[in-house]
């Protein structure tokens, strides 16, 4: 497999200089592998912290700035930052009133964090946490004890952000992004295995006119595999899937993800479909994301997550944001 890299062992070191390069207005701490945004600490400010492994960009980094993380720790491919790197992270952003950790629901990151956190708290630092775990594909994976963490994730950094920027105490803060992930639900579809830069070869073996119904973001299997099937075809599957866990109440905002090789005039054409899919469910639609934003390296496909907003969690949403991959009203 060809790749854009130097050796696997320095892909991560080198992606973040290049990060530190493009965003003047990060902080960026190659050696120690910690994202900070410039102003941080904030006074008066819940501080969110979040991380995981590379492979997911822009997922977490990306979303460092005003109205979303004040930091992310990056792992390396696809595995848990250490949590020294969270300790670090949280003593760089804390202005006082407490940190909030926001972490995907899998095992080593689970594990990781919650040993930053008794770090964290030993140095007199306020912890909150947030555990997503949105994924509506499986119960238990290679990964996970439950439900794995995906795509919700960014709904969660988003409105807890805003909450955040707005002054809310760490409680509140705490408490808003619970609800987006009790309020979202998520499923997958890949239409290739993705390949990590050490292994060289694609993570599982996925034959050529098949695809696999319900995959996750490390390259875990899914729910079943099928033959090929339409864009339609594939939007009333997943939306189908994510309705049957959570039939919406409220209006909800819809995110098309892709995976990371999936280009966009596929993710529109996709989101088209899930658009008309919804509206045949009665389901009303408040906001539309398209585009890569949760990936798995070089993975074909897409995910889609439904977040159901009130008045308030839409505000929060559409509150400005300036970080590398997501930004409006600023």
């Amino acid at each position: 497999m060809k790749m854009l890299i130097n050796v696997p062992e320095t892909v991560v070191a080198d992606a973040l200089r290049g990060m530190a390069a493009a965003h003047p207005e990060l902080t960026v701490d190659v050696e120690n592998r910690v994202i900070v945004r410039r102003d941080a600490p904030v006074a008066g400010q819940v501080a969110l912290l979040s991380g995981g492994g590379s492979g997911h960009e822009p997922l977490h980094g990306g979303f460092v700035g005003p109205g979303m993380l004040s930091a992310a720790c990056p792992g390396e491919v696809f595995t848990s930052p250490v949590p020294d790197q969270m300790a670090r992270a949280a003593a760089a952003v804390d202005s006082g009133a407490g940190v909030l950790f926001i972490v995907k629901n899998y095992t080593g990151d689970v594990l990781n964090f919650d040993m930053a956190a008794e770090l964290a708290e030993d140095e007199g630092i306020q912890v909150g946490k947030v555990l997503v775990n949105d994924d509506v594909a499986v119960t238990d994976s290679l990964y996970t004890a439950g439900r794995r963490g995906t795509g919700a994730t960014l709904f969660v950094e988003k409105i807890a952000g805003a909450a955040a920027a707005e002054g809310r105490p760490l409680e509140r803060v705490e408490a808003i992004g619970r609800q987006v992930n009790e309020n979202s639900r998520s499923f997958g579809v890949a239409l290739s295995a993705c390949t990590t830069p050490a292994k060289g070869t694609p993570t599982f073996d996925l034959p050529a006119g098949e695809l696999e119904l319900g995959i996750g973001i490390h390259g875990e299997p899914g729910r079943e595999r099928r033959p090929m099937m339409t864009s339609g075809e594939i939007a009333e599957f997943a939306v189908d899937a994510v309705l049957e866990d959570m039939p919406p109440r409220n209006p909800v905002l819809v995110l098309v993800n892709g995976m990371g090789a999936t280009p966009l005039l596929e993710l529109y054409g996709f989101n088209a479909e899930v658009q008309r899919v919804l509206a045949e469910r009665g389901v009303t639609v408040a906001r539309t994301l398209v585009g890569n934003y949760v990936t798995s390296l070089d993975m074909a496909g897409a995910s889609i997550t439904l977040c159901q907003v009130d008045e308030e969690l839409l505000r929060l949403w559409d509150a400005p944001v300036k970080t590398p991959a997501l930004r409006w009203g600023m």
